[in-house]
This record gives C-alpha cells, structure tokens and sequence, in this order.
C-alpha cells in the first residue's frame, strides 16, 4: 500500500489565517492570527498521544508549533471551562466573545486537517466539545 495514501498536503499558514478571518469575520488577518495562536495554545495542551502528533503534522508549521509547544493540560477542561480559560487569556473577552473566538478556529480545522483526526481529537475531549468545533453533539448509542 502506497504510504501516501490518505495523507493531506499540509495548509499553508496564510490558508488557516484567511479561513479563521472569514469565519470570524474579524477586521484583519492580525487579529485572526491572535485568535488562532490563543484558542491553538490552549488545545494543544488539551489533545495528547498520536492525535497531537497527528494534528501538528495536519497543521501548517507556524500553528503546528503552537500546538505541540503545549504542556499536557493536568485535567481535561469541560468545554464551559475552555471556553472560560480562553476568555482569561483575551483581554476585555467576555464568555461569548470567547466561544466565538474558539469556535471560529476549531471549526475551520474539519476541512484543513479532516474529519477523521477531528473525530479522534473529540473522542479524548470531554462531552460538549463538537459544538465548539461545529459539529452537532451526539449521544453515544446505548
């Protein structure tokens, strides 16, 4: 089997940048990249094992950094509470300017870095994260 297959030419960190401007409609690329490099920083801490390694590799290299900088979180942080430790981060942040920023950044990663990774990266979060990333969140069949 061709070793290739499956794998995704790595985003470019210009492509991330403008997919995060546009869905967070912010003024400029600068406030998208402050956006990008806070909500990054705090998953990277967040997402262990393989699926960090995997997602540093799916990410462009400048965000790939920011993600694998990150020292394991000691707790796993319901998504309420990420959002909150994001909003401590962002000066004059409220708790629903924070969500915003959050889930305009994790939900443009489905489409640069692919549902699959998305789908394992959930798995090892706690319950209410699909939402941040735009997906719907499922209850687990019984």
């Amino acid at each position: 089997m061709d070793p290739m297959v499956g794998m995704r030419e790595r985003p470019r960190w210009a492509d991330l940048v403008a997919a995060v401007r546009d869905a967070g409609q912010y003024p400029t690329a600068a406030e998208a990249e402050r956006v990008i490099r806070i909500v990054l920083s705090a998953l990277g801490g967040h997402v262990i094992g393989d699926e960090r390694v995997d997602l540093a590799r799916a990410l462009p290299e400048e965000a790939a950094r920011v993600v694998a900088s990150q020292i394991p979180a000691t707790r796993p942080l319901t998504a309420a509470e990420f959002v909150d430790a994001i909003a401590a981060r962002v000066q004059g942040a409220t708790p629903a300017t924070a969500r915003w920023d959050v889930s305009s950044v994790l939900s443009v990663l489905p489409s640069l870095v692919g549902d699959d990774l998305v789908d394992r990266i959930l798995l090892q979060l706690p319950h209410g994260y699909a939402l941040l990333f735009g997906r719907a969140e499922l209850a687990p069949a019984i």
